[in-house]
């Protein structure tokens, strides 16, 4: 039985999936689109973010690093990602425990979404303080 070298099988894997990735081209001009342009949303949310800057908001790195704090966290994160009600922007709320406060922040969908999330966190906060600084997405 012939083996290959290994190097030898890497660049012929290479090769094919390079040739099978390559978009076809032709010599045909593609006919104009009626469909509606849309734009991509902004990525850069360096103002939104300003507010991150002062000492008085609370960000991830105001997180405690005790075991009971880290468990708030973690709990709440679990319940919040679990429920499929939520919307993806729902699931990437900041969830930070200091001593006895929970602070939630970042962007929801609904009002519906930031009571849910309220809820989940009172629910697992442990007798902590909640505090609900999340937002309703465009108002």
């Amino acid at each position: 039985m012939y083996r290959l070298p290994y190097a030898s099988l890497s660049a012929a894997l290479l090769l094919v999936s390079g040739l099978t990735a390559l978009p076809a081209q032709s010599d045909e001009a593609t006919p104009a689109s009626s469909a509606p342009v849309r734009t991509a949303p902004r990525l850069d949310n360096t103002a939104v973010n300003r507010v991150d800057r002062s000492d008085a908001t609370t960000t991830p790195m105001d997180q405690s690093n005790d075991q009971a704090s880290l468990k708030i966290s973690a709990d709440i994160r679990k319940a919040v990602v679990a429920d499929d009600s939520l919307s993806m922007m729902a699931h990437n709320i900041k969830i930070v425990t200091e001593k006895s406060t929970v602070t939630l922040r970042g962007p929801v969908k609904t009002m519906e979404e930031k009571a849910r999330i309220e809820a989940l966190a009172s629910q697992y906060a442990a007798g902590a303080t909640v505090r609900n600084e999340l937002t309703v997405a465009g108002k």
